[in-house]
């Protein structure tokens, strides 16, 4: 189905500076440098694959936008000169603000670079809209194995899915009855500046030990190293925890997220967290406010869509479990991966009509024996630099036992 989803316009609005721009970047290492015919090759195969599309709008009003395929691209950017090894991270945030926009420029851009004593870093940046983590992740996964195909051009008229919408949104109505908005997130403030952001790897192995021992699970265990950052920089409790739930379905393009919320204490236990979040799952997810049809806001202008959907999913730290990367990952041609991250950015800060809830976002991934922690960091007041971001999770990490290398 190349219609797009509510969650895709939302991140489409903010692509259009209605609230906080977000994209998505991948992000992975190898041992020795990468030949450039290589990430040539990998470059044309992510632009024949799935994120090789761009947004349409329709002619019809009430018809949602739509994906076509699109072999607009930016070119691959691989400098020879190779980066110090503590310019890593610097140059990892710096790619993360190539404008990628799928309606009117590019929704991706691949970049490389080699270091200084041998390997090579490599960023893919694509617009939130083409994909979440996953979406991304299956991307390259397919680029990699030679599997990629190119996106359908199949979709339905847009008088036919303006109708079907309208009908849709029509029967979800019936009985609504209007009840205020209950978002739970503290009040939205400006981001004010570009995130602040860490990048550390953790022992797979401890993690998990330590995890076990408080009678957790790996997840409730980066739930509570999420709260506890943010408690740390001074974020009152308890910790509202935003953790994303997988919902996709075989008919979804892009986006396969919703949200749901676990509530920290300063004393709550892996365990109790594990306990709190099994009842999370089951909660019913957020959507629109007042109880009518998240796809009202498909409906409606941009403008009212946007100022309708703000703050949907934002609480004052985000958790997102990305989960295990696929061993396809773990070279790239006869170049061993020696480590992955992937995280949510947010180009083009500071911006005045950029403003969110969240205090904190972190993202985790399971790769090669150990676990990558992202950070990445929205308020300057409680986190002015990288160093006070690391203080801070270095800390919390060895309360627990832990230890992080950072990138």
């Amino acid at each position: 189905m190349n219609r797009l989803s509510v969650v895709d316009e939302i991140f489409l609005h903010r692509h259009r500076g209605l609230g906080l721009p977000v994209v998505m970047q991948g992000l992975w290492r190898s041992d020795d440098t990468v030949d450039l015919p290589l990430l040539m090759s990998l470059h044309d195969a992510l632009a024949s694959g799935s994120l090789g599309r761009r947004v349409v709008r329709p002619r019809v009003p009430g018809a949602r936008p739509r994906f076509e395929p699109s072999l607009d691209c930016y070119p691959l950017h691989y400098p020879a000169d190779p980066l110090s090894a503590d310019g890593i991270l610097p140059w990892a945030d710096e790619q993360a603000e190539i404008d990628v926009d799928p309606e009117r420029r590019p929704g991706w851009a691949l970049t490389a670079t080699p270091v200084v004593g041998g390997g090579t870093v490599v960023s893919l940046v694509c617009s939130h809209v083409l994909a979440d983590a996953r979406g991304l992740i299956d991307a390259v996964t397919a680029a990699l194995a030679g599997t990629a195909e190119p996106p359908s051009d199949e979709h339905t008229s847009d008088i036919r899915d303006a109708l079907h919408l309208i009908r849709r949104v029509g029967r979800g109505l019936r009985g609504v009855r209007y009840s205020p908005a209950s978002r739970t997130a503290r009040a939205p403030r400006t981001a004010a500046a570009r995130p602040v952001t860490a990048l550390l790897d953790v022992d797979a192995a401890q993690w998990d030990r330590v995890a076990e021992a408080d009678g957790g699970t790996p997840n409730a265990l980066f739930l509570a190293i999420g709260a506890g950052i943010a408690r740390r920089a001074g974020v009152p409790s308890p910790v509202r925890v935003a953790v994303p739930v997988d919902a996709r379905s075989s008919g979804t393009a892009a986006n396969g997220v919703t949200t749901t919320e676990v509530v920290v204490g300063p004393a709550d236990t892996p365990a109790r967290i594990r306990d709190a979040a099994r009842e999370a799952y089951r909660r019913p997810r957020e959507g629109a406010p007042h109880g009518i049809p998240d796809e009202i806001l498909q409906l409606v202008p941009d403008r009212l869509a946007a100022r309708l959907a703000a703050g949907a999913g934002e609480r004052d730290v985000l958790c997102s479990n990305i989960g295990a990367i696929p061993d396809s990952l773990a070279s790239l041609g006869p170049h061993r991966t020696g480590g992955f991250a992937a995280r949510a950015m947010h180009p083009g800060l500071p911006a005045p009509q950029a403003t969110t809830s969240t205090r904190l976002a972190a993202y985790l991934c399971a790769f090669a024996g150990h676990y990558t922690l992202a950070l990445v960091a929205l308020d300057a007041d409680r986190f002015p630099d990288a160093e006070t971001l690391r203080r801070h999770a270095d800390g919390e990490l060895a309360d627990r036992g832990l230890r992080a290398h950072s990138w």
